[in-house]
């Protein structure tokens, strides 16, 4: 009946910044009567997309928006610059908090403020192992960036006791033996 595709891409700049482009697109498997015109099957409902440019701590550096098609035109694509407000945040730091005060509900486009809240883990993901450490090299003096932030590789896990030894943190496995109690025969 319906289909939602979110598409995040992130290209590396010559300048050292990163350019981020997600989109959001909306497909119906059949036509749909709208206020102005019935949407046919396979044509999109809503296709929006938003554009990064962040540098190498995630800061945000430029933010813009655009919509392609939508139920309203004429009113869905006339949320202005609001997007711009992306600007000067961090994806690390607050990103989806920041999103939600400054563009939740009537003062920006419900499916673009969405689509905001996958940006940190996938930008995150296209720059693991690159501009994010993600390796323990030995003579790091804090664990590689991914430790504690999923429960796979949480500090008392079996793959960080495996793949990250130096920063394991104990657990259930490391837990002194009960003893048993005096059997009354």
């Amino acid at each position: 009946m319906h289909r939602r595709s979110l598409d995040v891409q992130v290209y590396a700049r010559a300048d050292g910044l990163f350019d981020v482009d997600a989109m959001l697109r909306d497909i119906k498997t059949q036509d749909t009567p709208l206020e102005l015109g019935t949407r046919r099957a396979g044509d999109p409902l809503h296709e929006m997309s938003l554009h990064l440019v962040v540098d190498a701590k995630l800061d945000v550096i430029e933010a813009s928006s655009s919509t392609a098609w939508m139920p309203y035109p004429g009113s869905c694509d006339q949320h202005g610059d609001a997007y711009r407000q992306l600007a000067g945040m961090n994806l690390l730091k607050g990103f989806r908090h920041g999103v939600k005060e400054r563009l939740s509900g009537v003062k920006a486009c419900t499916h673009l403020t969405e689509l905001c809240q996958i940006l940190p883990t996938a930008v995150i993901q296209a720059l693991a192992g690159t501009v994010i450490g993600t390796r323990d090299n030995g003579s790091q003096e804090h664990a590689p960036f991914q430790i504690d932030k999923c429960h796979a590789l949480r500090s008392d896990g079996p793959v960080v006791q495996t793949h990250y030894p130096r920063w394991y943190r104990g657990g259930l496995a490391q837990a002194e033996p009960q003893a048993l109690p005096a059997s009354s025969s």
